[in-house]
């Protein structure tokens, strides 16, 4: 029996995005360097824009940020 990976999304707001790789060069590896170990992310509709120090650092879809950061909401 074949099992289907059920995908994660993410509501509109504000989250705290943490890199899963444990080293920048995997997080580089990855294509996540520029996010690599935290970021703060905001989501609006399907996609997710990183900031690090109040600057743009990258974004991509929604749904991709949601399956490969480990990620928390912030409450402001």
């Amino acid at each position: 029996m074949v099992r289907k990976k059920t995908l994660v999304t993410l509501a509109d707001g504000v989250y705290h995005a943490k890199c899963r790789q444990l080293n920048a060069l995997s997080a580089a590896m990855n294509g996540h360097a520029q996010v690599w170990p935290e970021a703060r992310m905001i989501v609006t509709g399907d996609e997710a824009v990183f900031y690090r120090d109040g600057e743009w650092v990258w974004s991509c879809n929604m749904l991709y940020a949601a399956n490969q950061f480990d990620v928390t909401p912030i409450t402001e």
